[in-house]
């Protein structure tokens, strides 16, 4: 399964990236965000618990979260839960039009007979709608900050 949401945020690269990177903000900007659990906390490379809800149903998953200020790159890695094994990136690029913010999520489900019935189900029905709305939220948060 790979798929990917983007949307143009007019705010500073900077800002969006460190909003994005600072997980502890999440659910305070994020409503779909239950909480943020930190496991064990560095500077560029956190485990931590994710909660959030998709359409009144509650879901939960661990992830390694690994921060690249160089490359402008937020990493996941899912360690626990349905999405186990999942890679995710956020990428910032610049453009005349504004910062495009994408999240691209990768996963191979573990089980493989299953993953053409689960994986559809995983990414259209719950990767999708919360990514699309992480990143409206987040738009609405940082250009009311910044406008």
């Amino acid at each position: 399964m790979h798929t990917g949401n983007s949307i143009i945020i007019h705010a500073p690269k900077t800002a969006i990236f460190e909003t994005a990177a600072n997980l502890e903000l999440w659910p305070k900007i994020l409503p779909h965000y239950r909480c943020i659990r930190y496991l064990k906390r560095g500077v560029d490379r956190n485990l931590v618990v994710m909660a959030a809800v998709r359409a009144g149903i509650p879901i939960s998953w661990t992830s390694e979260q690994v921060i690249d200020r160089t490359r402008f790159e937020i990493r996941f890695h899912h360690l626990k839960a349905w999405t186990k094994g999942m890679d995710v990136v956020w990428t910032f690029k610049e453009t005349p039009a504004g910062v495009v913010v994408e999240i691209v999520h990768d996963l191979r489900f573990r089980i493989p007979f299953l993953a053409p019935l689960v994986e559809p189900i995983i990414g259209n029905g719950f990767i999708h709608p919360v990514a699309s709305k992480t990143l409206r939220c987040m738009k609405t948060y940082l250009e009311n900050q910044n406008g």
